[in-house]
């Protein structure tokens, strides 16, 4: 089943993904950020098609390329902000659930870098991507086409 069939199919259910993505973004969680968080937990669960949708959509924002490249090695990288790598290993806890607990020491790191409104947005950002990833996974939805790099005017 391809993205599109399962939006005609499933009307509701789509509304409704769409409908939690959309009270984060008016929360005011920085896009930027919620999109490497989305890029992340695709990479975990092997979603081929969110993982294109993500890079697009982050590419859209103007995310430094370097972040979108190093993001499944964001330990290592160097070039994620203190914010960033608390919600990467926010998302990497709660993505990988059924294998590891979130632990109190992530728990602590993702606070300390997130009001309890933030924190709340960010975790339901998480939980959404997962549930999208399942679907696009489950039901083999084929990656969208890349963007077009953008050109330097």
């Amino acid at each position: 089943m391809e993205y599109i069939d399962f939006t005609n199919t499933a009307p509701a259910v789509a509304t409704a993904l769409r409908a939690l993505s959309k009270a984060v973004d008016d929360a005011g969680l920085d896009k930027s950020l919620t999109e490497l968080i989305k890029l992340r937990a695709s990479q975990i669960n092997g979603c081929a098609f969110c993982v294109q949708f993500h890079l697009n959509a982050a590419r859209g924002l103007g995310v430094d390329q370097r972040k979108l490249d190093l993001v499944a090695a964001w330990r290592d990288a160097g070039i994620f902000s203190a914010r960033e790598q608390a919600a990467l290993a926010w998302t990497e806890a709660l993505t990988k659930l059924s294998t590891e607990s979130a632990s109190d020491a992530v728990y602590a790191q993702v606070a300390g870098q997130f009001p309890a409104g933030e924190l709340a947005h960010l975790s339901a950002a998480i939980a959404n991507i997962n549930a999208w990833n399942r679907i696009a996974v489950g039901l083999r939805f084929s990656p969208p086409a890349p963007a077009q790099p953008r050109s330097a005017a």
